[in-house]
This record gives C-alpha cells, sequence and structure tokens, in this order.
C-alpha cells in the first residue's frame, strides 16, 4: 500500500508543501491554512492539482520540474541554485505583485560581479518568460527588467595568489579541485564529473568520449601533470565509481557548492587584510544596515522577532563580509583555466598545442579569448627578440 502524503514544512522557503502526484504543492506560510488546504486537495484526488499561477514559489518550481526534464543536469543546477535564492527573498510573492525592482532588489543583496549579476537577472526572467510561454500566466511582469551584458573576464591568477588560495583553504576535497584545475586547465565541470572510469594512468589523462564531452561531437583528453596525477589516483582509489571529486560530506561537487567555498577562502583572505589595515566596522554603518533588514526570522514554522543582538551580528556579518570581499583578489575554478593557458602561452607553448590541451574545438578561440597578453610589454618583447633570432 502506499504511503499516504503528509505536508512537510520547508525551512528554506518558510512554507509547508505535499508532495501529490509527484508533485509538490505549495501549501502557504501558515500551519492552520495549510492543512485546510491539504485536506480540499486530498478530497479531490482523482484531479490532477494545477500549478498555482498566482505563486512565484510554484512557478519556479514547475520551471525546474520541467528543466529537470527537458536539459541536462548541470542546466537545472545553474537555474535550482539561483531560483532558490529568489523564493528564499520572496517566500510569498504572487505573480500579480511581482515586478522588476523585486529582482533588482534580491540581486542588490549579494557582492557579484557584472556577469554574475547578469546570470542572476537571467534565472528569473527566463523563468517568467517560460511560465508565460506555458500558459501559467497570461502576462510576464518582468519582461522589460534590464540585464546588462556580460562582462569580459581577464582574471589572471599569479603563482603567488594561487599559494595564498591554497594557504587559505581549509578544505582538503576543494584543495584537490583546485589543485587539479591548476595543474591542467581543465573545465570546471570537466573536474566535476570525471570517474575512475574516464582515467587512463597508462597516459597519465582522462578521457571523456563524445557522448560525455561538451558539445557531444568530439572525444574530450585532459592530460595530467604529476600532481594532477597523483591526486587523481588517490581519488579514484577511495571512489571507485561515481565522480571521484566530493565535497566533505561525500556529496558530488555542484557550481554553487564550488562557489561558497571559493567565496569562503576569498573572505578569510579579504578579512586578514582587514587586520592588517586595522579596518573595523563602525557602529554608525552598522545601525544603517538594521534598519533595512527584515526583522524576523521563522522557527519551528513560526515567524518570531529577531533580537536586538541577532540584527546587530546579522548586519555586521554582512558588512565585514562585503569589505572582505572587497579586499581580496577574484577568483573561480574557470579563472585557474584561464590562468593555466595564460601561464601556458607566455611560457613559449604554441598556441595550437595550448588549443587543443584546453578542448577547444576552434582553435582561434585562443587568440579571441586571450589578446590581453599582446597588451603585455614585456611578453611582446620578449616574443619580438624570439622572431629576430
Amino acid at each position: 500500500m502506499a504511503k499516504r502524503s503528509k505536508p512537510w514544512y520547508r525551512k528554506a522557503r518558510g512554507c509547508w508543501f505535499v508532495q501529490i502526484g509527484g508533485q509538490q504543492v505549495n501549501l502557504g506560510k501558515d500551519k492552520n491554512e495549510a492543512y485546510e488546504r491539504f485536506y480540499a486537495l486530498m478530497r479531490q484526488p482523482k484531479k490532477r492539482q494545477a500549478v498555482r499561477t498566482d505563486s512565484i514559489p510554484a512557478i519556479a518550481d514547475a520551471f525546474l520540474d520541467w528543466t529537470a526534464k527537458h536539459r541536462a543536469e548541470d542546466t537545472y543546477e545553474w537555474y535550482r541554485y539561483r531560483l532558490q535564492r529568489f523564493v528564499e527573498k520572496y517566500p510569498d510573492l504572487r505573480t500579480d505583485e511581482l515586478r522588476p525592482y523585486h529582482v533588482d532588489n534580491w540581486v542588490d543583496d549579494y557582492q557579484l560581479s557584472v556577469t554574475s549579476r547578469r546570470n542572476y537577472l537571467r534565472s528569473v526572467k527566463r523563468c517568467l518568460k517560460w511560465a508565460k510561454k506555458q500558459g501559467y500566466i497570461d502576462d510576464n511582469p518582468i519582461a522589460d527588467l534590464e540585464v546588462p551584458s556580460a562582462e569580459h573576464k581577464e582574471v589572471v591568477i599569479s603563482q603567488e595568489e594561487f599559494g595564498r588560495l591554497m594557504q587559505y583553504c581549509r578544505n582538503e576535497q576543494f584543495s584537490d579541485l583546485m589543485e587539479v584545475t591548476w595543474e591542467t586547465g581543465c573545465r570546471p565541470q570537466e573536474s566535476m564529473a570525471v570517474e575512475a572510469r574516464h582515467v587512463d594512468l597508462e597516459n597519465q589523462r582522462w578521457i571523456f568520449f563524445s557522448s560525455e564531452a561538451k558539445g557531444k561531437k568530439i572525444t574530450r583528453v585532459v592530460y595530467l601533470s604529476d600532481k594532477a596525477l597523483a591526486i587523481t589516483q588517490r581519488l579514484m582509489l577511495k571512489i571507485p565509481s561515481g565522480p571521484i571529486f566530493r565535497n566533505t560530506t561525500g556529496a558530488v561537487w555542484t557550481t554553487g557548492a564550488v562557489n561558497c567555498s571559493m567565496l569562503s577562502v576569498q573572505r578569510r583572505i579579504g578579512k586578514e587584510e582587514m587586520a592588517r589595515r586595522e579596518e573595523t566596522i563602525s557602529n554608525k554603518v552598522i545601525a544603517k544596515l538594521i534598519k533595512q533588514l527584515k526583522p524576523t526570522r521563522t522557527s519551528k514554522g513560526q515567524v518570531v522577532n529577531k533580537t536586538v543582538a541577532e540584527l546587530r551580528k546579522e548586519a555586521k556579518r554582512k558588512l565585514t563580509y562585503k569589505r572582505a570581499a572587497e579586499l581580496a583578489f577574484k577568483c573561480s575554478l574557470y579563472a585557474l583555466r584561464h590562468s593555466w593557458a595564460t601561464n601556458a602561452l607566455q611560457k613559449g607553448i604554441d598556441p595550437l598545442t595550448v588549443a587543443i590541451l584546453m578542448g577547444h574545438k576552434d582553435p582561434s578561440t585562443l587568440s579571441k579569448v586571450y589578446q590581453h597578453l599582446s597588451l603585455d610589454p614585456q611578453h611582446m618583447l620578449q616574443q619580438a627578440r624570439r622572431a629576430a633570432g
């Protein structure tokens, strides 16, 4: 006999949910009202429950269900991470209340680059566009939301900066991921997906056949340095099946988890710089931010007021994190890949070989992305001298 569905409280959303017919239904924030709605749904067991078109969280859930079925796993995770944050900000927002400023204000809560801001805005805009196309809503309330163009990233991590990243990384699992990316120039999605079956120890490489490679057209080969090989061997013995790179809980790395781990490292570096400069967050600035914070929190399904001490601690933490992020140098796994290519070109490895090692289908991509080398006078002078013999 099948187990009967029962409402449960989702702390991250601040709402009650129930699963009916394989679909999670948002029952609202109040427990009594949630159970009343649940019993009403149970009285109509043969009816297929429609998505609540007045609820932003319900629309987001429907979009993610569709994405999970029709798009790649990485694409689903990309949207899930951002939309989860959006509905945490507005758990009770209705579609007829949604305005572009809601999305802008949500993104302003985070310390983001131009490209990251663009991605956050795109995730919500795409969700609502899909909802209108599918007929869940008649009008898209954020169709006119302005999304900035992506910035051209030219972040190059020096050997010294990479050493600092490793020094302040207190997570061995994340250190392995950074080290392998730095040593091989592989794509982040490749290091997060590699399994023992992909490893060719004899030739010191990973092999992703076309069906698993980016673009699914040609086989992708990642050659390993001695350090990368040692890490790979250690992890494949520990995890013989499934992705070998795992986080501290043993779960497969996700983009969101990687970004959070990198941000933690950068914050430690930034906080050290704050201490060196003897910078502190003033009480005046803390008091100003407290006025902008949400005065309540949810505890065991009930909304309670935050204490003055809680508000002060939250404000100080946010301001400290923001300042630390400003002082630390920017980094990501993709920046490590970018730095690997830059270092390889500066060491005199020919561009065609670098392009092949990076897995570029079109070698001309290398010249388009790494034009910044032409702005380095020392590098260009060295190449000119080599050309002159």
